[in-house]
C-alpha cells in the first residue's frame, strides 16, 4: 500500500486495542447494570480487568498476530492466508495450544500468553488442524472472532478486491457463515478506504459495493444499511436503540454495524469508543471495531494520552505497526 499515512495505520490499531480495553470491563454485563456501576452516563474511563487497568483481550491478542502473519508474508513473497494461519497457531500457543515452530517475535512477548476470555469458535477450529476456506467452510459460525481482528488486512493491498477477498479468507479459517466472514471483509475495506483519506460514508459505500457481490450477503448488507441510517439520521443512539435494532454485537454482522454506526454518530473519537461499548452485548469487540475505523480517520492524536498511557501492550503495538508500515510503504 503507497497512500498510507503512518500515523493513521497506528492510530486504527491503537484506538482499536483501546476500545478493546474500554469494553473488556463491562463485556459480560448488561446496560442496566453498567449504570448501576458507574452512573447514568455508563462506563466513562477504563475499569479494571484481567487485573489491572488498560487490559486488552483476546481481540487485539489476534490482531496482532493477524498483522504479523501479513508483514511475514510480505518481507518472504508468501501466500498470506498461509501466513496468517501459521499467526495463528501461535497465537492459539499462548493460548496454552500444542507447540509451534517460533516465528516473527511477538511468540516471546509473556504478556500475550495470558487468558483474556479466547472465543471458543477461534479456539475449537484452530485447535482440529482443518483449514476453512470460503469455498469449504469449517463450521457454520458468524461469531464476531472473524471482523474483529482483520483490521490490519487494510494494509495488503490498495485494490480493494484483494483486500475483501483476503480478509474473507483469513476470517473463513475459523467462521464458516458467510455473515462471519464477510464482515471482517467490509471492516478491513473500510480501514483501508479511510487510510488513504476517504470519508467514512464513502468508504461504506466501496465497500458495500464489494459485499454485494458475494454469495451469502444478505445478512450483513441489511444491518450495514440500516447502521448509515441510524447514525446519519441526527438521532444520538441510545444503548437500547443499539440492542433492539442491532443486537448485542456477539455475531460478525452486528458488531460491524454497531462500530459503524457509533462511528457516524460520534463527536469526536474519544465519543465514539463510549458510544461503542455502553451498551448489551460484546462491548470489547464492538469497541474495538470502531476504534479501528476512527483511528483510521482522526490518527493517534486523536486518542486520549490517558488512554494511551494505561493501555496493555502500547509498545508492542507500537512496534510491530511501525515495522509494518515500513515494509508495507517502503
Amino acid at each position: 500500500m503507497t497512500s498510507l499515512a503512518s500515523g493513521s495505520f497506528r492510530g486504527s490499531l491503537l484506538a482499536g486495542a483501546v476500545g478493546d480495553a474500554l469494553g473488556g470491563s463491562i463485556e459480560f454485563d448488561r446496560i442496566d447494570r453498567i449504570r448501576n456501576r458507574f452512573g447514568p452516563s455508563g462506563l466513562t474511563d477504563y475499569a479494571p480487568a484481567y487485573g489491572r487497568l488498560g487490559a486488552i483481550t483476546d481481540d487485539t491478542q489476534m490482531t496482532l498476530f493477524t498483522l504479523e502473519g501479513l508483514l511475514l508474508a510480505k518481507k518472504r513473497g508468501s501466500d498470506p492466508v498461509h501466513e496468517v494461519r501459521v499467526a495463528y497457531g501461535r497465537w492459539l500457543r499462548t493460548q496454552g495450544g500444542p507447540d509451534v515452530r517460533p516465528d516473527g517475535w511477538l511468540l516471546d512477548v509473556p504478556e500475550l500468553h495470558q487468558l483474556r476470555a479466547p472465543g471458543n469458535t477461534c479456539l475449537t477450529a484452530l485447535r482440529s488442524g482443518v483449514l476453512g476456506t470460503v469455498n469449504t467452510p469449517i463450521n457454520d459460525s458468524k461469531g464476531c472472532g472473524a471482523v474483529m481482528r482483520a483490521a490490519p488486512v487494510a494494509l495488503w493491498s490498495d485494490d480493494v478486491h484483494e483486500v475483501f477477498d483476503l480478509a474473507a479468507a483469513t476470517g473463513a479459517l475459523t467462521h464458516g457463515h458467510p455473515s462471519g466472514y464477510l464482515s471482517a471483509g467490509v471492516l478491513a475495506v473500510l480501514v483501508q478506504q479511510v487510510l488513504a483519506g476517504v470519508p467514512l460514508l464513502s468508504a461504506i459505500d466501496v465497500a458495500r459495493a464489494e459485499l454485494v457481490t458475494w454469495d451469502g450477503h444478505e445478512e450483513q448488507l441489511s444491518l450495514l444499511d440500516l447502521a448509515v441510517e441510524l447514525g446519519t439520521g441526527g438521532v444520538r443512539p441510545t444503548p437500547e436503540v443499539i440492542e433492539t435494532a442491532l443486537g448485542g454485537g456477539w455475531v460478525g454482522e452486528e458488531a460491524l454495524a454497531i462500530a459503524v454506526l457509533t462511528a457516524l454518530a460520534a463527536r469526536n473519537l474519544a465519543d465514539g469508543l463510549l458510544l461503542a461499548v455502553n451498551h448489551s452485548g460484546d462491548s470489547d469487540s464492538t469497541g474495538a471495531l470502531c476504534g479501528n475505523l476512527l483511528g483510521a480517520r482522526d490518527g493517534v492524536e486523536a486518542v486520549p494520552e490517558h488512554w494511551l498511557s494505561d493501555l496493555e501492550l502500547r509498545d508492542v503495538l507500537e512496534r510491530l505497526t511501525d515495522e509494518a508500515v515500513e515494509a508495507f510503504t517502503g
